[in-house]
């Protein structure tokens, strides 16, 4: 089997490989890691082209256009990575026949609900960010319309940490030089690691001997259980740090919480970033493999604590 996975330099393409790494897949099957001097993924005839050579069975799209802001002003540039690149990979696969996993995000819709965002809800992103993502998303869709071969997932998630830059570790490097921050409380959302998300993707995908398996298509939120806010996050964070030993002039009482109006961004933001998960997990119950459920019982909490711990051990923060 052909593996490809897009994105190795980011957060997700690299919890990819770490995972992969731990077990028998890259003996077993033949994968390959793009990253962005492998593929220019704003020129689509270069992803066709590099799809034509590979042949994979599995492609796993890591890869997104992330910045929020500047997407503002590079629209076009967002709109090319975000949806004429994934919409090259999912015509493939479904002339093909293989299996496609793509990563959305919480922004495709507007925040404006009260409760919890389900997959059924209508998108209506705010910014050029949220619109090139849910134009993906709807490519996607369109791709797989008229074929019976091929399957695909859309995971929605959010607020992604893990080895590169995130919020998490941009407040732990503030924590260490400032004696006060101030951080947005009224934004909701669900922490999400990459780990935990590379390695569910692949529970959905493969087999326990690591063989494709049947799936329906379709989108699927994907995060921890639990919900948080920014400042929120931020105290458990320094908390975790000053747990493991991380001598820091912000103390989590020192993290003062602010409204998101006092805190103005070029781009807007969902004010209600939760998502339910009930799909995924009936869909990962379906795979008939109990044990892979268990990990939905830890809340996102647990995993940042470790996260943090893990930095502080490895001396990066």
């Amino acid at each position: 089997m052909n593996i490809l996975i897009f994105g190795k330099d980011g957060q997700l393409g690299k919890a990819f490989r770490t995972l992969i790494d731990s077990t028998s897949l890259s003996k077993d099957h033949q994968i390959q890691y793009v990253g962005r001097d492998d593929c220019d993924l704003s020129q689509v005839e270069k992803v066709r082209t590099l799809l034509s050579a590979a042949k994979p069975d599995l492609i796993i799209n890591a890869a997104a256009y992330t910045a929020v802001d500047k997407a503002e002003t590079e629209v076009e540039l967002a709109n090319a990575i975000n949806a004429r690149a994934p919409e090259a990979m999912a015509q493939y696969a479904a002339a093909h026949g293989a299996i496609f996993l793509h990563y959305s995000t919480d922004y495709v819709f507007d925040g404006s609900k009260a409760g919890f965002y389900t997959e059924d809800d209508a998108r209506n992103p705010l910014g050029a960010y949220g619109k090139s993502k849910a134009t993906g998303e709807e490519a996607i869709e369109k791709a797989f319309s008229n074929t019976t071969q091929g399957q695909y997932a859309i995971f929605r998630t959010s607020w992604v940490y893990g080895t590169g830059s995130n919020f998490i570790r941009t407040i732990l490097r503030l924590a260490k030089e400032r004696d006060e921050l101030k951080v947005i409380q009224d934004q909701l959302g669900v922490p999400t690691s990459a780990d935990w998300l590379a390695k569910l993707s692949l529970d959905l995908a493969l087999n326990q001997s690591g063989e494709l398996r049947k799936f329906d298509s379709g989108i699927y939120h994907a995060v921890p259980p639990g919900e948080s806010n920014w400042h929120a996050l931020a105290c458990l964070a320094v908390e975790a740090a000053s747990d493991a030993g991380i001598s820091l002039k912000s103390a989590s009482g020192a993290i003062k919480p602010i409204k998101a109006v006092e805190y103005p961004l070029p781009a807007p933001r969902p004010m209600n970033s939760r998502m339910a998960t009930d799909k995924l997990r009936q869909a990962i119950k379906a795979t008939g493999d109990v044990s892979k459920l268990q990990q939905w019982n830890k809340p996102w909490s647990d995993d940042v604590w470790a996260y943090v711990q893990q930095l502080a051990k490895d001396g990066l923060i």
